[in-house]
């Protein structure tokens, strides 16, 4: 292979890497200082018909500088290139190029070149050659190149721009990075001459590529991770490793490059893990909960929240060590959301990707009463929850036990979270509550329903008629019987007043009979109640009127009272 054959592969390689870049958290690293030939020049082949004039324009923008490649490149005679020969063209010389901060968020710093003072990174700004650019825990920066190259610096990362430029006036990019810590994942448009060239260095490797995304990572014991998802990556150990062939990765593939350059095997990446669990509105204020399928072979999962499809504004990333991710809360809003699954070796597998809303306000309110699993009385009976601050009316939903998709109560309330449910059939049941406030200029917004709660209406136990209560009187005991109800317990109030104050006798019972010692003559008043299983009741049962006479002295052939044992006289029955 000449040396114009291998320049150009050496642009073709696709950068390589990788991991999931929350799950790293690595020491500075110090880049080495670039090689007297650094690997960013350009080795041109001449051709026939090529002088010195037309390549300074078609590589440095400018015809007036070709004494420089004369002079670089030790050219005797300006106007008699040799074809075949290779014409340097150092980097040093192409025009400089441009980035732009696309979005920035948490804790994410520039030092421009020559600087020790970092300033805050924000969207719009400038990035020049040799600017350094840092995402702290929770942070996040993303960075587009003048051809459309976009580079994802995740948290806890660090980065510094080696080389911007440019192929003459308009030409494609030239850019290099070096990675000292975390990761990054770029995305490379294609090039169709094949003269773009991006290139990310880390301390034991190097990645080119001419059209892809991946993603690129320093794992804590120094491997350089690459994992490709689309498009292709060459991957070779840095200048100063060992000599070793490199390899290219396919979309699909990853691989590990050891701290001290050695370039490990190819492997397919993970598969995604399926979304279908996650709910399409997520409505929770303090978390999203996130139920990821879980993938065979994963050790961890890599979930990212971003403003755009393209990922470019990632408001949150986080590595789970399960399938179960939690996170933030975040603003309400629509969201992309991105998981994927991390191998053993750290290797983050292919992405799954779908859009998620987060409507989390105005709250939904707390529910108060019935207790969950209650039952209700039958005709009677609220449902109430707490008020919620800020909101003007309250949406209450009943359904069957199966959902809310046919709802039987849908009503919307002002003032008090209450809704009466007189109306519904004996049954199992759920409800749920939403709360809605006004917008300026009068509309109404809707929050989430909270967690809906069950319970049952059914029809309460009948009282006891008053013709069907016995009241049976001895000369020393009293005792009371009615009918029965199945399964019920009773509650037998007895007073000498007609509006039961106060109470004589006020007891639970377990039968439908009670009886006791004989009460003092008069007139009294009973009413009863029948309580089920369930804890429904009855209402109180008219009340019913017995009277008690006052009974004459049993006397002896004397004419003296007969008592009984405990001295009480004995009255006749």
């Amino acid at each position: 292979m000449d040396a114009d054959a291998r320049q150009r592969q050496r642009r073709r390689r696709p950068r390589g890497a990788v991991a999931a870049g929350a799950a790293l958290c690595l020491p500075l690293l110090a880049w080495a200082p670039a090689h007297a030939q650094d690997a960013a020049d350009i080795a041109h082949r001449v051709q026939p018909g090529d002088t010195l004039i037309a390549l300074s324009l078609h590589y440095l923008g400018d015809a007036r500088a070709w004494p420089q490649l004369q002079r670089i490149n030790r050219v005797g005679d300006p106007r008699r290139l040799v074809p075949g020969s290779v014409l340097t063209i150092p980097a040093r010389l192409l025009p400089a190029s441009s980035a732009q901060v696309l979005f920035a968020t948490g804790n994410a710093r520039l030092t421009p070149p020559g600087s020790a003072a970092p300033q805050p990174a924000s969207a719009g700004q400038t990035v020049p050659e040799g600017a350094r650019l840092q995402a702290a825990e929770g942070g996040f920066i993303s960075v587009r190149l003048a051809d459309g190259t976009v580079v994802r610096i995740h948290a806890d990362s660090d980065v510094q721009v080696r080389q911007l430029r440019r192929r003459g006036r308009a030409g494609d990019a030239q850019s290099i990075w070096q990675l000292h810590r975390g990761s990054v994942e770029p995305s490379v448009p294609p090039s169709g001459d094949g003269a773009r060239r991006f290139e990310i260095r880390t301390p034991g490797a190097s990645t080119a590529v001419r059209g892809t995304r991946f993603t690129v990572a320093l794992a804590p014991d120094g491997r350089t991770l690459a994992a490709v998802t689309e498009g292709s990556v060459a991957v070779a150990p840095a200048a100063q490793a060992p000599r070793q062939a490199g390899e290219t990765l396919a979309g699909g593939q990853g691989l590990a490059v050891s701290a001290d350059g050695r370039v490990g095997a190819r492997r397919p990446l993970l598969p995604p893990p399926g979304l279908a669990a996650i709910p399409a509105a997520l409505g929770d204020a303090d978390f999203l909960r996130l139920p990821l399928a879980p993938v065979a072979g994963a050790a961890a999962y890599l979930v990212q929240v971003a403003r755009d499809g393209d990922f470019t504004a990632i408001v949150h990333s986080q590595v789970s060590p399960s399938a179960q991710v939690q996170l933030a809360a975040l603003d309400d809003g629509r969201y992309h959301l991105s998981a994927r699954a991390i191998d053993a070796e750290g290797l983050p597998g292919q992405p799954a990707q779908r859009g998620i809303t987060v409507k989390a306000h105005p709250i939904a309110p707390l529910l108060q009463a019935p207790a969950a699993g209650a039952v209700m009385a039958r005709g009677a009976g609220e449902l109430s929850c707490t008020e919620v601050t800020g909101a003007v009316r309250y949406r209450i939903q009943v359904a069957r036990a199966e959902g809310f998709a046919a709802p039987v109560l849908d009503e919307t309330r002002t003032g008090r979270c209450a809704l009466a449910v007189a109306a519904l059939a004996p049954g199992a049941y759920q409800w749920r509550a939403a709360s809605l406030r006004e917008l300026p200029g009068g509309a109404l917004d809707q929050g989430p329903f909270g967690d809906a709660q069950p319970f049952v209406v059914a029809q309460a136990p009948d009282a006891p008629a008053a013709g069907d209560i016995e009241v049976e009187d001895t000369s020393a005991t009293l005792r009371l019987r009615w009918p029965g109800h199945a399964g019920g317990h009773y509650r037998l109030q007895v007073s000498a007043a007609a509006d039961f104050e106060p109470l004589l006798v006020d007891q639970e019972l377990a039968e439908p009979a009670w009886s006791a010692n004989r009460l003092a003559p008069g007139r009294y008043h009973l009413r009863i109640r029948t309580l089920d299983a369930s804890g429904l009741a009855s209402g109180f049962s008219t009340p019913r009127q017995f009277v008690l006479p006052q009974r004459s002295a049993v006397r002896s052939g004397f004419g003296l009272p007969v008592v009984s044992g405990d001295g009480q006289p004995l009255a006749q029955p």
